[in-house]
């Protein structure tokens, strides 16, 4: 008797469905884990406590530091806010400023209108909703004006001792470049790193990281030379 054309289609699928497939989960890394445990090793001992480059008072100063570094450099920030924290490091102080205060304060920053703009309204947002703290929550932070995830995982991990990693262009440059941690995007990093970074190395992680992307594997002209990671990087353009 002849199978009913939708049963032998229903039957088909049930077969491809139970089938194993011969494609394997890809490691998030091209690197061996002593490799890995090397790498870390070796980035710890050049410097066994980084902490960040952005001058910050407390966790609210570092929320609008963070901010106001995008597409910006460190030093910049620091220069435009030693004078403005001066004169507010709460919530209620910035508020206090009013937007046109703050925008002259920041005016050497790059998109300063639009920064100035989501500072007074993360502060407002903080001052009604959590009486002018930072709470250690990735999601809260995320909903605040100018904040997204990588903003939101610096303060978790500077301020709180979170162990974040936070994936901006430096680290999202030594990841690919090391074979660490390959991504097409710096979520696909992030998660990459979280799968193969050793518990012991994920608090200073983000540090080690973006210190090494922006003084040795830099974008342009790497100095492999003086990398203490050179025999364990994948990267085929290796200076000399």
């Amino acid at each position: 008797m002849t199978q009913p054309a939708r049963s032998r289609d229903k039957t088909a699928q049930t077969a491809r469905a139970r089938k194993p497939t011969s494609r394997r989960r890809t490691r998030p890394t091209k690197l061996k884990p002593a490799e890995i445990e090397a790498l870390f090793s070796r980035l710890q001992e050049t410097d066994p406590a980084p902490t960040s480059e952005l001058n910050w008072i407390n966790p609210y100063t570092l929320l609008v530091a963070v901010v106001l570094s995008a597409q910006a450099t460190d030093v910049g920030v620091n220069k435009a806010t030693k004078a403005l924290f001066a004169l507010a490091d709460t919530p209620d102080r910035m508020v206090a400023l009013g937007e046109e205060t703050v925008r002259e304060h920041i005016r050497t920053i790059g998109l300063y209108r639009n920064k100035a703009k989501n500072v007074i309204a993360l502060s407002q947002r903080l001052i009604s909703e959590t009486g002018g703290t930072v709470p250690n929550d990735r999601d809260y932070l995320e909903t605040l004006p100018g904040v997204g995830r990588k903003t939101a995982n610096v303060v978790l991990n500077v301020a709180y001792g979170v162990p974040t990693i936070a994936v901006d262009t430096h680290i999202f440059r030594v990841s690919n470049r090391t074979g660490l941690a390959p991504g097409k995007t710096p979520l696909d990093v992030e998660l990459a790193l979280e799968a193969v970074v050793p518990d012991a190395y994920k608090l200073h992680a983000h540090h080690w990281l973006i210190l090494h992307g922006r003084y040795i594997c830099k974008a342009r002209k790497p100095d492999c030379g003086r990398c203490v990671i050179h025999d364990i990087c994948r990267f085929k353009e290796k200076t000399a």
